[in-house]
């Protein structure tokens, strides 16, 4: 039995994916849950970029349309270590698109369903009040969904001596690329981290690293030295990067609290996406957990109100923990020469253990995400 509010809905903080997951399906219940975003035009965050079959299939349960959403068909995965390389099928066609023109796709279907955007910088949440640069906000539940920031007073803790940094370089579409990369997803391990190459809507490449901090500091606090650095030791990277990567521009996020989860809360707050659990961005689940903590808080609120939060916190936690510590047990293993190349001896050997570990990083939503009703 669905919960019948007397009040206002919750805040939503955040117009991410995670955030628009839940308004939407706070709309889809009658209701006319308020977006709160620091930026009225849509950016294009560091991290995602890859949507998985999973992710797509939750899409659709939303109302939200994947064949309109343009991006790239991946169809299969491609492993780089020590100058080898692996190739396999994925079992179901996924999707290069950059966060810019996902987001903007939820957004905009989040207010087609009836939620309303307000721009707000919201500094403090306690004692429900949410206090923005433009006006105080009240309502007895909020949902943080602010990705990567945090807000003062609610910090995920950051206590590694080497925190995970993130790197990103979006390049133009190029022939040689094309034929290079392709229909895949592909995953280049070295030691100390990894990068991520696919290509998005246009033929533009997306590339991220996952590094370790002192990685930076040995290369002077300098990214474009330290991207010099990875590609003059991995030739397969330097080929995908060519040399038009020296005028693009370098994104960088410090201290990713990767392995992170949220167990318990604090009354009428619900944490969502990054601000819930954080996967490692190896497992390609990233958006598939935001778009699952927006649903699922969504419901848990529809069926206890702002008490529900640390129920829902808990039972969230519960799912994103063996998934999380698969991935976190992973990029560990990658980071190192000797995990790095027992990964591609596997892969080559048998391929279906690498999809069955993709298939394990992800959260069962089965339970959670009902068939779609279309709100466009």
């Amino acid at each position: 039995m669905r919960f019948v509010p007397a009040l206002e809905p919750p805040l939503v903080l955040g117009a991410g994916p995670a955030g628009c997951a839940a308004a939407i399906e706070l709309a889809r219940a009658g209701l006319t849950p308020t977006l709160i975003d620091r930026c009225n035009t849509v950016g294009d965050p560091l991290c995602g970029g890859f949507m998985s079959w999973r992710t797509l299939a939750q899409l659709d349960a939303l109302g939200v349309q994947t064949a309109d959403l343009g991006g790239r068909r991946v169809d299969h995965l491609r492993l780089f270590a020590h100058g080898r390389e692996v190739h396999t099928p994925l079992p179901q066609a996924a999707l290069g698109l950059s966060r810019h023109a996902f987001d903007s796709r939820l957004r905009e279907v989040s207010l087609q369903c009836g939620a309303r955007l307000a721009i707000d910088t919201i500094r403090t949440f306690s004692g429900g009040i949410a206090r923005g640069q433009q006006r105080d906000w009240h309502a007895q539940a909020l949902f943080l969904a602010t990705g990567k920031h945090d807000i003062r007073g609610q910090s995920r803790p950051r206590t590694r001596s080497d925190p995970a940094l993130g790197l990103r370089i979006r390049l133009p579409a190029h022939p040689a690329r094309e034929a290079l990369v392709g229909s895949a997803i592909e995953l280049h391990l070295f030691r100390g981290g990894y990068a991520g190459i696919v290509l998005q809507e246009g033929g533009s490449a997306n590339v991220c690293l996952a590094l370790r901090k002192s990685a930076l500091a040995k290369a002077g606090g300098d990214p474009a030295l330290l991207l010099d650095r990875v590609a003059s030791d991995n030739a397969h990277f330097a080929a995908r990067l060519d040399s038009d990567w020296r005028t693009a521009r370098i994104e960088t996020v410090g201290a990713v609290p990767y392995g992170w989860i949220a167990r318990t809360t604090e009354p009428g707050l619900f944490r969502l996406g990054d601000q819930a659990a954080v996967i490692p961005s190896l497992a390609g689940e990233g958006m598939s957990i935001a778009l699952a903590s927006g649903v699922m808080a969504a419901r848990h609120w529809l069926a206890g109100g702002a008490k529900a939060a640390q129920t829902y916190q808990r039972a969230f936690a519960t799912r994103a923990h063996a998934p999380v510590q698969l991935a976190k047990a992973a990029r560990t293993l990658a980071e190192t020469r000797l995990g790095s190349t027992a990964a591609l001896a596997l892969a080559r050997l048998f391929p279906a253990l690498v999809l069955d570990l993709a298939e394990r990083c992800r959260i069962d939503t089965d339970s959670h995400v009902q068939p779609a009703v279309t709100c466009a």
